[in-house]
């Protein structure tokens, strides 16, 4: 059988949508223009809320203006090179030891992606005989590093301290039948529930039992906590946090990432780290304008200030006017309907067609069957105005749903 044959017959659970959005409509849209509140898509200025942008460093002058110094005078070529032979400078290892002081640990490690970085610590922290511990909803990029683990792994339900405490039970036992070691794996902030990782409760099982604590903050750096060290910091838990990772790709608006915690153990994954010892290191011009982001991040307290007051006006609306946005506890905002995908569908193409809105839609199988998630990224370069028009066209959107409108609607064909 010829290996790529399955390819035709199974395009996979999202891929088998593909024959109908065959103009980037609903998957690979194109948002057009410089990033802000507003872009163009499909030739019309929309309404965004599907960026990541949180403190609207994207197109903050300062930033753009350090962005375009560093390339021009680096390139992105140098340092060729990984870390460990030839692609090391000061600005890396300086850009390393702020980010460190910011998270409040002994070290830190630069990560040339955080979907990547996840996996690869999860990799060279675990061995055979050790044993993971991890929450149900863990993104996509833990999933996948927990499959690089040839050792064993326990599920519990989501923030559920007592499922964490049976499993944690099991681990324990196999652990030190094994001779191994226990790794406990959560969130700071779930991206698709905003609800935040319960930090506080999994770090009190530390006086129960031995293990250690990775949490992925990739929405809690930036957002969350006094300064924006993320959620640790929120919960007053940062120095019972024992690797603390996160990605510069949300509240940087950049690539890269950092994994963060005690030097010894930083130390080690410099050298162990495969991901890092046998890849090109972080491009000077990327490092540099991190570095940048970095300081507007510390000195600016005035966007996070920003953020929170279109995240809590438009959170508060939404809750008002009879929306079900689930448990968030940040800015992440989805809100959660009842429908199928035809609904789902013809609602998405209407919120951008006619309402001149564009936020993001989740259906099965990131969330259950029937049901349709609008998820909403608040940033701080939104406005009250903005929260106001887009509580009108949810309103109207959710009155077309609930009177069977999009249910009735011919198939939807994208123009």
């Amino acid at each position: 059988m010829d290996l790529f044959a399955k390819f035709s017959e199974d395009k996979g659970p999202l891929g088998q949508h593909s024959d109908m959005d065959h103009t980037n409509f609903f998957m690979f849209p194109k948002l057009e223009g410089p990033i802000a509140p507003r872009m163009m898509f499909r030739g019309k200025e929309v309404l965004t809320w599907s960026l990541n942008n949180y403190l609207g460093l994207a197109n903050l002058p300062e930033v753009r203006e350090a962005d375009a110094k560093a390339a021009a005078d680096w390139g992105l070529a140098y340092p060729m090179g990984a870390r460990m032979m030839t692609g090391n400078t000061a600005e890396h290892e300086g850009f390393e030891k702020e980010l460190a002081e910011f998270v409040k640990k002994e070290d830190a490690m630069l990560l040339n992606f955080g979907y990547q970085g996840i996996m690869s610590v999860i990799d060279a922290v675990c061995g055979r005989k050790d044993v993971v511990v991890y929450d149900a909803e863990c993104h996509a990029c833990i999933i996948d590093g927990l499959r690089l683990h040839v050792g064993k792994r326990f599920v519990y339900q989501h923030n559920d301290m007592e499922s964490l405490e049976k499993q944690l039970v099991r681990a324990d036992k196999l652990a030190k039948e094994q001779g191994g070691g226990l790794l406990v794996i959560t969130e700071g902030v779930f991206g698709m529930s905003g609800s935040m990782g319960n930090l506080k409760g999994v770090t009190d099982l530390k006086e129960k039992f031995e293990f250690r604590l990775l949490v992925d903050d990739a929405h809690g750096f930036g957002t969350m906590g006094k300064t924006g060290a993320g959620a640790g910091e929120e919960q007053g838990v940062q120095d019972k946090v024992d690797l603390y990772f996160s990605t510069f790709a949300k509240a940087m608006a950049s690539i890269g990432g950092f994994v963060a915690g005690e030097k010894d153990v930083i130390d080690y994954l410099r050298y162990n780290m495969r991901s890092q010892i046998f890849a090109k290191s972080l491009p000077m011009a990327l490092t540099i304008g991190n570095r940048k982001r970095l300081e507007m991040l510390r000195t600016k307290p005035e966007l996070k200030d920003n953020l929170w007051k279109v995240v809590n006006k438009l959170q508060s609306e939404l809750k008002a006017n009879g929306f079900n946005i689930g448990k968030t506890q940040s800015p992440v905002t989805p809100v959660l309907l009842s429908g199928g995908w035809k609904e789902a569908a013809n609602m998405i193409q209407d919120i951008r067609n006619e309402f001149n809105l564009f936020c993001s839609m989740i259906v099965y199988p990131v969330v259950p069957k029937d049901v349709i998630m609008l998820r909403i990224i608040p940033t701080a370069m939104h406005t009250l105005e903005d929260v106001d028009e887009t509580i009108r066209v949810f309103k109207a959107v959710k009155n077309k749903l609930d009177t069977g409108v999009y249910r009735d609607a011919d198939e939807p064909v994208f123009i």
